[in-house]
Formats: structure tokens, sequence, C-alpha cells
């Protein structure tokens, strides 16, 4: 990667899932280059033949990730990301009609970093553990999104035909349940079984406990008192049983997720920095050091940091009109994460639930609650980044005390020094 003064063209690159448009103008926005190609081997390679020419070229992207962005890096090219939203004004302030194009929009990128690049922030190769273990992340929610979009839909079908499953059941995330739909697919088939299959099943699958037990027996019993018609349930019974095997095996891969996650973390020298905050268990901690990444020089400040988590608000002023915004341009991954770190750290940091119960007294709702504390974890989490420190709570106990924070204030057994 070459320093900004260094730079000789300015390659606007607009991306596509089967080919991609390119625009090179020189210092002085004269156009050096303009052309196609297919994303393919033979493209790639069209292209690196038709950059040869340029001796230290910069490359403009709409997007910081994905095959492009790793190929342009392969190549050991200078790549700058910019935001969609930043490249379409860009496009307007050189075509104000509303014209569109792909030949456009690497234009106007290209111009764009070639009057505004020296201002941007490059994008640095990654620690391939870091890349492997942040897709690894986004593929398992993307997962979990779909098994929780299976859940509905199966129990949709159940409240359809079958009212006395999702009676006995609370939790249908549990594999246990879904064994159930698949041996007792139809009130009928329940009935039929009798007692001491039902309580077969409920010993093998370990669901016997006293306060639940006697319930769930009753509710077997009267299964056919309160059901679906015959055609409904034999409709319904078969997406019964496809969506429970789906879950299954969705299941089954997802555990395979969890222990490629765990072993990517531990084998990782900041596992013990992020595994050490508070309530993240095994699912917050990888997450938050795949999306943070390992490049201390990226977040130069704490709120760096907090307007990329999404927690940091959005302003707008003007005159005497204020508002405030939750702020949407953001990673939304890290965002969640963050939001689950700190409603899990309620649980054992004091100071975390008397913050939140406090803003909940301020009127505010449970999510904006959980955001607002999410900001102040994301600055110890940048601060113990930056310094590689693992959390010590005793030490930002003393830290709060030495500040004065209000929040110490609320804990009984805390009292600020004087």
């Amino acid at each position: 990667m070459k320093p900004w003064a260094e730079l000789t063209h300015f390659v606007g690159f607009d991306w596509a899932s089967d080919h991609h448009d390119v625009v090179v103008l020189d210092r002085h926005g004269q156009m050096a280059a303009d052309f196609s190609f297919e994303d393919t081997a033979a493209g790639w390679a069209s292209f690196l033949k038709q950059m040869g020419p340029f001796a230290a070229p910069a490359v403009v992207i709409e997007t910081c990730q994905g095959p492009a962005v790793e190929r342009l890096m392969e190549l050991g090219l200078t790549v700058y990301p910019i935001n969609p939203k930043n490249a379409q004004r860009y496009r307007e302030r050189k075509v104000s009609s509303g014209a569109k194009s792909d030949h456009l929009d690497a234009l106007s990128s290209a111009d764009a970093l070639r009057t505004d690049g020296h201002a941007w922030r490059a994008l640095q190769l990654e620690d391939p553990i870091i890349v492997e273990l942040r897709q690894l992340c986004r593929d398992e929610i993307g997962f979990i999104e779909q098994r929780t979009a299976f859940v509905n839909q199966l129990r949709e079908g159940l409240r359809q035909y079958y009212p006395a499953a999702l009676e006995a059941f609370d939790d249908w995330t549990h594999e246990s349940a879904w064994a159930f739909v698949e041996k007792f697919p139809t009130p009928q088939a329940l009935l039929r079984a009798g007692k001491r299959e039902w309580e077969k099943f409920l010993h093998v699958h370990k669901l016997y406990r006293p306060e639940t037990y006697e319930k769930r027996l009753a509710c077997f019993a009267r299964a056919t008192e309160f059901c679906g018609s015959p055609p409904t349930t034999a409709a319904k019974k078969l997406l019964a049983v496809t969506l429970c095997k789906s879950l299954c095996a969705l299941e089954l891969q997802l555990k395979e997720y969890r222990k490629q996650i765990d072993a990517l973390f531990r084998r990782h020298p900041d596992h013990d920095l992020f595994g050490s905050l508070p309530g993240v268990g095994d699912k917050i901690g990888p997450r938050l050091l795949g999306e943070v990444g390992t490049d201390r020089g990226r977040f130069d400040a704490a709120d760096a940091l907090q307007c990329y988590g999404g927690t940091a608000p959005v302003t707008y002023k003007s005159g005497k009109s204020r508002r405030v915004y939750i702020r949407r341009a953001c990673n939304k991954v890290l965002r969640s994460t963050v939001q689950f770190l700190a409603d899990h750290s309620r649980s054992t940091c004091a100071w975390a639930q008397a913050y939140y119960q406090k803003k909940i007294e301020e009127g505010k709702a449970h999510n904006t609650a959980l955001r607002c504390l999410g900001q102040r974890w994301l600055k110890i989490v940048w601060k113990m980044w930056q310094t590689r420190t693992s959390y010590d709570s005793e030490l930002h106990q003393r830290n709060q005390l030495a500040h004065g924070s209000w929040v110490l204030k609320l804990l009984p057994s805390v009292q600020p020094a004087q």
C-alpha cells in the first residue's frame, strides 16, 4: 500500500455480482482508462493487464468487504472504501439531473478519491483469523435468524391444527419439542400412542419435571378435544414434520459453527481480553472480536468505535431546532452484539444494572436504555483494546471513584470520594 503523496492514478471501481466497471483518472482529472470486465478468472487477469501501465493506482469501491475487495487487496492495490450514501452525493454533484449508470458511479467515485481521498482511511490487510471468525459469526447469526423463522412458522402451523403441542411445550427452540412433533405428528397419533409412550418420551428426552409432568400428561390426554379439521390436520402435519426435520438439521450445523468459532476465538491473542467482559458467554466475545478486529489504528478515539457500533446518537441542529436520532449508518452486527453485551452485563455488574435502571426511570424504553449502556461499554472496550488489558471490575470501580461518577451514587455499598 502506497502513501497518498506517491499515488499517480485514481480508480473508480463499480462492482457487481457478474461484472465490474472501472474508470481511471490521473492527478489532473483526465480519464486514463475506461473499461468493464467480467467477474471471472479471465476477467480479473484482463483487469490486471489493463492496470499495468499505471505505476501507483488507488482504488475506491462502495464496500469494505467481499470477494472484490479481497482480490484488489491481494493484487497489492491501495483500496479506499466509500459509503454508498456518500457515493450517491458525489454522483449528484457531477450530474444534478438524477441520471445514474455504472460508468457514472465509477467516474464520480474516482474523482471523489482524487479530490478528497487525502482525508480518507485506506483498508488494511486483516488478520486471517479475524476474517474467518467474523464470517463464521455472521453466518451463524444468519442461521439463527433462519431457525427463528422456522420456529415461528412451526408455531403458526401447530396453532392451526395441534394447540395441545403448543400448550405442552414453551421453548420451541429446543430439540425435544421438535422430536415430539416428529414422534406424534397429529393429536390423533398422540392419543393412540397412550400414556406409556408419553411417559417414555418425557423420560428419554429428560423432560420429567415435577412441576410440569402432570400438566403435560393432562394436556396430551385432551389433545383431540380441540384441534384442526381433518383436511387441515393432514396438510399441516406434513408442514410441521418438514419444519422439525429442517430445524434438527439446522441445529446440527449450528453446533458445528459454534465448535469452529470457539476454537478460533481461543487461538486468538485477544481471547482473554474480550472473554473477560462480564456476561459475554460463548457468543458475544467472538462476535465482538470479529467486528472490532485487531487494527488498533482503525479507531483513534472511543467515539469513533461508538459511532461505528451504532450506540452514539446522531444530532441534527439548525437554528433553534435540535433533534437526536438513532444512528442508522453503522455496523449492524456490532450494534446488536453490544446490545446483547449490555443486557447480559446487568446480571453480573452492579453499576451496569444501576445505570440501566436510571435510564428506565428517566422514561427511556428498554432498547434505548440498553443502547445508552452499550455506549459506556464500548468506551470501556476501546480502552481495553488499545491497552491490551482484560476487564478488571475493581480497577473500573477505582476509576469511577477517581472521576466522581454519578453511577456510584446509585450503589448503596460504594460511596464516591469526597
